[in-house]
C-alpha cells in the first residue's frame, strides 16, 4: 500500500498549505524562525493537515480557507511536538536531532508558545467562530492528556481505561479537531459533521495504539526515533499494561520494575515478554477495530475518490511500520 496515494489526490493543496506554513514562520527574531524552520522542515507524515484537506475536499468543499485551516493545525502539531521533546528530553525525532538537543529546552519552549500564538492570529483571520472553539477545546485537551500521562509515569498501577484516556487526549483529540474543524468549516450537516468528529476520534486512537506497538516492535532507523523510548521515560503504555495483567509472574514482575525504573537495559527481554504474553497481538487487533471503527463512520460521507482516500489513509495507519 503506498502511502503516496491519498496524498496525491490533495496535491496542489498540499503545496498551497506548505506556502501558508513557510509564510507563517516569519519572525523578527531569527532563533525563531530557524527553530521553526528545523522542526517543520522535517516533514513528517502531515497527517493531520492531510486530513483536514481530504474530509473538507469529501465534503465538496475547496478552497483557499480549507488549506488555512489545515496549515493551523500543522502548526498546533509542531508545538506540541516542540513541548513534548522537553517534557520527555527526547533526542530524536523523524530521524533527526531534536530542536532542544540542538538548542536547548528554554528556546524549544517558547518556539512552541510562538507557534501556538501564531495558529490562534491564523484562526482570527479565518474568522470562523465553531472553528475557534472546536481547537480551543482541542487544544486544552491535548494539554490535559499529556499531563494525565505526566502525573502516571513509573505507575505500573496505570489502567487499560486511564491509558484509554491518555492517548483520546494527548493524539486522538487534534485528529478529531482536524476532521471536526474541516466539516464545521465548510458548514457540512449535522449528521455528517459528527460521522467525521467520531472518524477523526477513532483514527486517532488507532495510530496511537500502532505507535506504542512499534516501540516495542519495530527499529530506530525506519521509526525515526529511537526504540524503547516509552520504556526509557517509565511510560505504562498498552503493551506493558496487558502484559502485567495477562503476563506470567515472572513477565509481570519484569514489566513492573522496568516501568517504576525507567531505562532500556533491559529492553530485549521486556520486548520478548510483551510478545510472548501476547500484549503486540493484543494491541494490533485493538487498533484494527478502531480503523474499522472509523472506516465504518464514512459511510455518511457521499462516494468520492476523497472517501477513498480516507478510508486507504486510515488502512496505512495501522499496516505502517514507522
Amino acid at each position: 500500500m503506498s502511502a503516496q496515494s491519498f496524498y496525491q489526490v490533495v496535491s496542489e493543496e498540499f503545496a498551497a498549505v506548505d506556502g501558508i506554513i513557510n509564510q507563517q514562520l516569519t519572525s523578527r527574531v531569527p532563533l525563531v524562525e530557524k527553530i521553526g524552520d528545523y522542526i517543520v522542515s522535517a516533514g513528517g507524515k502531515r497527517l493531520r493537515p492531510l486530513l483536514v484537506l481530504l474530509s473538507g475536499k469529501a465534503l465538496g468543499a475547496s478552497g483557499d480557507r480549507l488549506c488555512q485551516l489545515a496549515a493551523i493545525i500543522e502548526f498546533l502539531h509542531t508545538s506540541t511536538l516542540l513541548h513534548d521533546d522537553v517534557v520527555d528530553m527526547s533526542g530524536m525525532r523523524r530521524g533527526r536531532s531534536t530542536a532542544n538537543a540542538l538548542w536547548g529546552n528554554a528556546p524549544s519552549v517558547l518556539v512552541g508558545d510562538f507557534l501556538y500564538a501564531r495558529s490562534f492570529e491564523m484562526m482570527v483571520k479565518l474568522g470562523s467562530l465553531p472553528v475557534m472553539q472546536i481547537i480551543a477545546q482541542a487544544t486544552r485537551v491535548i494539554a490535559e492528556g499529556e499531563v494525565l500521562q505526566l502525573s502516571r509515569v513509573r505507575d505500573a498501577s496505570t489502567t487499560e481505561e486511564i491509558y484509554m484516556e491518555v492517548i483520546r487526549g494527548k493524539t486522538a483529540m487534534l485528529f478529531e479537531a482536524s476532521t471536526h474543524g474541516a466539516a464545521t468549516l465548510v458548514e457540512a450537516e449535522s449528521a455528517q459533521a459528527e460521522a467525521l468528529r467520531c472518524f477523526g476520534d477513532s483514527l486517532g486512537i488507532a495510530f496511537q495504539l500502532v505507535d506504542d506497538l512499534l516501540d516495542y516492535k519495530g527499529d530506530s532507523e525506519t521509526l525515526g526515533k529511537n526504540v524503547g523510548d516509552d520504556l526509557a521515560e517509565g511510560k505504562p503504555t498498552l503493551p506493558l499494561i496487558y502484559t502485567l495483567r495477562e503476563g506470567t509472574p515472572e513477565q509481570a514482575t519484569l514489566v513492573r520494575q522496568a516501568i517504576q525504573q525507567g531505562g532500556t537495559q533491559d529492553l530485549e527481554s521486556i520486548r520478548q515478554a510483551v510478545e510472548t504474553a501476547g500484549a503486540l497481538d493484543y494491541t494490533a487487533h485493538l487498533a484494527q477495530d478502531y480503523a474499522n471503527k472509523a472506516i465504518k463512520r464514512l459511510d455518511a460521507l457521499p462516494p468520492s475518490i476523497y472517501r477513498d482516500a480516507l478510508i486507504e489513509l486510515t488502512q496505512f495507519a495501522v499496516a505502517r511500520t514507522y
